[in-house]
């Protein structure tokens, strides 16, 4: 069941997606919430309201159209999406008349949904996609119709001007027993590497320079349409791509990065130096109880074989603590081995108990202020680590892209190839009397802190 209470007061991050324009249609507002993957759904919702001629508005205040986008991976996100249904719902007090939800949260507890926030007009489940814009029709009766279908060639980005995501395939098979993304997303459906290039070659020619692969499992690619792994096919392809200068690939899980895939991102200068590889746990114990496909000796080979082949190579991974039946040794055991490994990078979670699972059901539970302490512990762990980890970058020299100014303008603020956005930490460059924003700069490091990185540029 979800939690309906109302915690209006609480802030949460969304990302409000808009475009400056107007015409002679109601105007559309859109709040997104959930993951990358979500948000194309979102971008593509956007282009297909645009492509019909509709107005897209940055302040809810201004909407006669507001659509959500919901996430209902775990109770955090539930509780984030209800509440920012509620408050959306209350302009419908004002100049918006109808209300649209969409998204994971819907596909979860639509009927439930129905019968708890009236004030929706319009409920659409992830897998009703295909015919979206006929559900929305049927509310907003349309004068006429341009466009029905959602279209990764025909979406608006929401992202900025320098990169934009690319989804490479959908939903997930991996059964994990904590996830419910199986039975919110179905199965794993790559798309066709053909479909994938047309896309890229649209979003370069458009100005994007950098493209971040995504998908559920993005080391699975292809499995299920040519019967092998073809991540590294795509990449060579992608990276024949002129005007393209860099590329990223996002959730790669370990026990499918292939000897062939290291050797294509060690090769190919495009491409960032940069794993992301999710290993939840290094306890074989608490690894089987997830279905998790590796163990804890071939994740360490793992890690050890990519920083011999890739010196350069920075990893990301994410770990959850307080799995169903995770003793002290368990925890120990991983908290020894992020010591060790010393991760670049290192996202952590405690476990949700998600309703549908398999792992609602497994016997020892851990205590909900087991699972803060242990969480707060990496998450300690991995601040002295990261720190360190930065240090090591001072006096180095980085190609950085310059994305923004401070509010202060102090500083530019940017990426280097070492960095993920809206994920990792970012750099900071000392103002120069020239404009920077949008370009690559040659940036030497002058100071470091636990996650973020104060640069000059090199003139």
């Amino acid at each position: 069941m979800i939690n309906m209470k109302d915690n209006k007061n609480k802030e949460y991050q969304r990302r409000y997606s808009f475009i400056i324009g107007r015409n002679k249609e109601m105007n559309v507002g859109f709040v997104h919430l959930g993951c990358s993957k979500n948000l194309v759904d979102t971008e593509m919702t956007i282009g297909l309201f645009k492509r019909n001629e509709y107005t897209i508005v940055n302040n809810e205040e201004e909407a006669d159209i507001l659509v959500i986008n919901t996430c209902g991976f775990i109770e955090p996100a539930k509780e984030e999406a209800i509440n920012t249904i509620l408050e959306m719902a209350e302009y419908k007090k004002k100049k918006c008349k109808y209300l649209i939800v969409m998204g994971c949260l819907v596909q979860r507890y639509k009927e439930e949904l129905q019968k708890e926030i009236p004030e929706v007009d319009l409920w659409i489940k992830y897998d009703s996609y295909n015919n979206i814009w006929n559900q929305i029709s049927n509310i907003l009766k349309p004068e006429k119709v341009i466009k029905d279908k959602l279209d990764f060639l025909d979406r608006t980005i929401t992202t900025g001007e320098n990169f934009a995501y690319l989804r490479i395939a959908e939903g997930c098979s991996n059964f994990c027993t904590y996830c419910a993304i199986p039975k919110i997303r179905g199965k794993f459906i790559s798309r066709t590497i053909e479909d994938i290039i047309e896309e890229a070659k649209k979003l370069v020619k458009k100005g994007y320079k950098e493209l971040i692969l995504i998908a559920q499992d993005t080391t699975k690619y292809g499995i299920d349409i040519y019967g092998e792994e073809k991540l590294a096919e795509l990449l060579k392809r992608l990276c024949k791509i002129e005007e393209l200068k860099w590329i990223r690939f996002l959730y790669s899980y370990p026990e499918t990065i292939t000897d062939e895939l290291i050797k294509v991102v060690k090769e190919e200068d495009k491409i960032c130096k940069y794993f992301d590889i999710p290993i939840q746990h290094i306890s074989d114990s608490v690894l089987k109880r997830m279905n998790r496909k590796s163990d804890g000796k071939s994740i360490s080979n793992l890690i050890n074989k990519l920083r011999k082949e890739i010196p350069n190579v920075v990893i990301r991974t994410t770990v959850m603590v307080g799995f169903p039946g995770e003793t002290k040794e368990d925890f120990e055991e991983l908290y020894d081995f992020i010591k060790i490994m010393k991760f670049d990078r290192l996202g952590a979670f405690s476990y949700s108990k998600e309703e549908g699972t398999p792992a609602e059901r497994l016997d020892n539970q851990v205590h909900p202020m087991t699972k803060k302490s242990r969480y707060n512990k990496i998450m300690e762990l991995q601040k002295e680590i990261s720190n360190e980890s930065q240090k090591l970058l001072v006096g180095k020299e980085l190609e950085v892209l310059v994305e923004t100014k401070t509010f202060d303008n102090k500083y530019y603020v940017g990426r280097s190839r070492r960095e993920v956005p809206d994920i990792d930490g970012l750099i900071y460059i000392e103002m120069i009397d020239k404009s920077l924003e949008g370009k690559y700069v040659k940036v030497k490091i002058i100071e470091s802190r636990e996650y973020d990185l104060i640069g000059k540029v090199i003139e």
